[in-house]
């Protein structure tokens, strides 16, 4: 789905440009001169460059600068409003949408619930969905830079390909090429976590911090790698599955089938069943169905509710103990949509984590609780698009 770039000239040209783009995104207002000064491009190449970039409406001048003497210089800015991207998060039952500036502010979004498990069908929704966002705000299809799509599963983030989806049961399937087919931009496909990741490193939390984690609680557990500045996917895009390392062998079984996974005790479905499992024995008051149920019971001060999230936080304070102590990150921050569990889940992990990590690894990590809202999944997939644009090639 990428274009390759052609002999050592094509580049560097790309390199300058992107490390110009990135001077200014990361520091604008900003004049050429101090780009010039910050990047060790010669004035002339500077200049070439943003004027290229003011040609394509992704950079434009600004207020005056300060003058130290003489002219008051004319300072650049990314232009948010020089195009727009879209990104979908693809769940099981809906597909949540959102249309991007190019500083990935969420202008419209948009969830339609999906038709069936038939590829072609919900790629024309994807399509439709596209549609839809730039109708409501108002835009032609020319501003729209390409579309990214986050979802759970193995994907080959280089050739679009969904190379196994745990909730469609897809296999080997072409969904970058599909889409890219029907609404004739450049489009993106990677895993959802992989996505939040790139959305944390380019525009959230993990701005400037050479080496994160992001663990993603929810319908499963997902893992994001960030390594001296580099986001890692692994060598086919498996990267990242914390959610089936095996916890417990004899434990219950999960969804992948084997025994005892971490995602089996942490995960939504785990969750509701540990739960079902103490109110079948009579430790939790009333049915427990959904995850909403199990908070509620929890929050109103159920001895049996809250001791399941704890059992579950503990669970998963180790996991990200082995985390530090393989990884020994900056920051390890915790999305998805289990952070509306809050302390329940949160205070026993941190117990855990404390107990478990080798001594001294956790003093430098600082553990990030993101407040999640339900537009993050397809801000993150947008951020697959926004990192196309700002990344260098030299990382690709």
């Amino acid at each position: 789905m990428k274009p390759s770039l052609l002999g050592n000239r094509d580049l560097i040209r790309a390199m300058n440009r992107s490390i110009v783009l990135n001077v200014i995104k990361t520091n604008g207002p900003i004049a050429r001169a101090e780009v010039a000064r910050q990047t060790g491009l010669s004035p002339a190449t500077v200049t070439g460059i943003t004027a290229e970039l003011i040609g394509e409406n992704l950079v434009f001048e600004k207020d005056m600068g300060d003058s130290s003497g003489g002219r008051r210089p004319i300072l650049l800015a990314i232009n948010p409003s020089g195009g727009y991207v879209i990104g979908i998060k693809l769940t099981e039952t809906h597909a949540i949408g959102a249309l991007t500036d190019l500083e990935a502010t969420v202008i419209h979004k948009r969830t339609d619930n999906l038709h069936g498990r038939d590829p072609e069908v919900i790629v024309k929704q994807l399509s439709l969905l596209v549609s839809e966002l730039l109708k409501m705000a108002g835009l032609p299809k020319k501003k729209l830079l390409g579309v990214g799509v986050g979802l759970a599963g193995i994907v080959d983030s280089e050739q679009g390909m969904l190379r196994q989806s745990p909730f469609f049961g897809w296999r080997d399937l072409p969904l970058g090429e599909m889409l890219q087919a029907q609404v004739r931009v450049p489009v993106y496909v990677d895993n959802d976590v992989n996505t939040l990741t790139l959305a944390e490193m380019w525009f959230g939390g993990g701005q400037g911090i050479d080496s994160f984690l992001i663990v993603t609680v929810g319908r499963g557990v997902g893992l994001g790698i960030v390594v001296n500045g580099q986001f890692y996917r692994g060598a086919r895009g498996g990267a990242g599955e914390l959610g089936h390392t095996v916890i417990d062998p004899e434990g219950p079984t999960c969804e992948c089938g084997k025994h005892g996974c971490l995602e089996a005790f942490v995960g939504d479905p785990g969750l509701v069943r540990m739960a079902t499992e103490a109110a079948n024995r009579g430790e939790i008051h009333g049915p427990i169905t959904s995850m909403s149920d199990l908070l509620t019971q929890a929050e109103a001060g159920d001895s049996g509710a809250r001791a399941v999230f704890a059992h579950a936080g503990d669970i998963l304070g180790q996991g990200i103990a082995n985390l530090l102590n393989i990884f020994n990150p900056q920051k390890i921050i915790i999305s998805g949509e289990g952070t509306r569990a809050g302390d329940l889940l949160f205070g026993p992990m941190r117990e855990s984590i404390a107990r478990n990590v080798m001594p001294g690894l956790a003093r430098d990590t600082s553990i990030q609780i993101d407040a999640w809202g339900d537009d993050a999944w397809a801000l993150g997939a947008a951020s697959l698009v926004l990192h196309e644009l700002f990344e260098s090639p030299l990382n690709r």
